[in-house]
């Protein structure tokens, strides 16, 4: 693992996968049945806003990192470390479920492919099984296609004014479709408008995060032994389905929120029993392994299918396999020539006059320290 990681993200990345896990898990054959935990809400949909928050928060963290560092921002280097460490991994499951179908395999619906390609699964109205999960990675490359340039070609405070404006824009856009658009309800929580406030949410955290900090109240809240309170009415407030109203204009962005807080609280404290819980090596090892976990388990967890390899506990074990094997032939690799073709960049980078972006009137300052026990990335 690397020593430069902010600490209990990959513990948190475990949590958020193990959700994902085992709401795809329950139906399958040998399980438990989707109707036992079916009044609980969905686990899979709970893990999958983890990631947002998570994902906003950490890719916000480095870009402000290197504004601290240089006074600006490469989107040569963004978009670098996000096509290594995305493309790779999702091509080669792409490659495998193309060939797999070739061969008698998944039956793919009409446009699979070229929404799985193209990243824009999230606006696909029928994707089938094997390739629907791939929405949450189509609206993180359309984010993220659009935050760091945000920052780059005008500033730090316009886009953390999209930022604050996606907060609110998400849940209307979820109310009005779903209650006046019925024909498109599909696409409420899958379409970018309606589902970017996760992500959103994350981004303001890391900007607003020394502020956060300075607060006497909201630092005696992080404290507090009652903070877990907190988590688990976000739990709580999962079991409320995601169609009804409430759940879209309320309910869903407090459970972004309470994810945030809870994010900061156990990165900023990393050496409670709770970070030195999401910080034990096997946890972590499980959050290093969660992208490839994410992609490969969909075909395996199928309710819908009868086959041998889609019943528990097979299924979860060559999900596990071929995560492993994602991540040590494909994953893994693809990071190495990321970080040394990332040094190259910087070097010319370097070599250039940079023109400083950052915008020294907006909300996070040059030269503040870092969290306890947060190092650069």
């Amino acid at each position: 693992m690397d020593s430069r990681r902010i600490p209990s993200l990959d513990g948190l990345r475990a949590i958020s996968i193990g959700l994902v896990l085992f709401g795809h898990l329950c139906g399958t054959a040998n399980f438990f049945p989707r109707s036992a935990f079916a009044p609980l809400g969905d686990f899979a949909n709970l893990g999958v806003r983890v990631f947002f928050v998570i994902s906003g928060f950490l890719i916000t963290y480095l870009m402000l990192d290197e504004i601290e560092a240089t006074g600006t921002v490469s989107l040569k280097l963004f978009y670098l470390r996000r096509t290594l460490r995305i493309f790779p991994a999702s091509y080669g499951f792409i490659l495998f479920i193309f060939l797999a179908s070739r061969l008698g395999g998944p039956t793919l619906a009409r446009g699979d492919l070229f929404h799985a390609i193209t990243y824009t699964v999230n606006y696909h109205l029928h994707a089938s099984w094997v390739v629907g999960h791939l929405w949450s990675l189509s609206v993180e490359e359309q984010f993220y296609l659009l935050w760091p340039a945000l920052i780059a070609f005008f500033s730090l405070r316009y886009a953390t004014l999209f930022a604050v404006n996606a907060l609110w824009i998400a849940p209307i856009s979820r109310f009005v479709i779903a209650t006046f658009l019925p024909a498109y309800r599909w696409g409420v929580a899958w379409w970018f408008p309606t589902i970017m406030d996760p992500i959103a949410t994350g981004c303001l955290l890391a900007i607003f995060r020394k502020r956060l900090e300075a607060n006497g109240v909201y630092m005696a809240v992080l404290r507090s032994r009652w903070f877990v309170l907190i988590p688990c009415c976000a739990f709580l407030a999962n079991m409320r389905p995601d169609g009804r109203r409430l759940s879209m204009l309320l309910l869903q962005p407090f459970i972004n929120v309470a994810i945030a807080v809870t994010i900061h609280r156990v990165v900023l404290f990393d050496k409670t029993m709770l970070g030195r819980f999401l910080n034990l090596r096997p946890l972590a090892f499980v959050g290093v392994l969660s992208y490839s976990l994410y992609l490969w388990q969909q075909p395996f967890l199928n309710r819908s299918s009868q086959a041998v390899v889609c019943a528990f506990p097979w299924n979860l074990m060559i999900a596990g396999v071929a995560a492993a094997a994602s991540y040590a032939f494909i994953e893994r690799p693809a990071l190495a020539i990321r970080k040394k073709l990332e040094q190259r960049v910087r070097q010319r980078y370097s070599l250039k006059s940079r023109i400083p972006l950052f915008d020294c009137a907006a909300t996070v300052r040059v030269g503040e320290e870092q969290p306890s026990g947060a190092k650069r990335q």
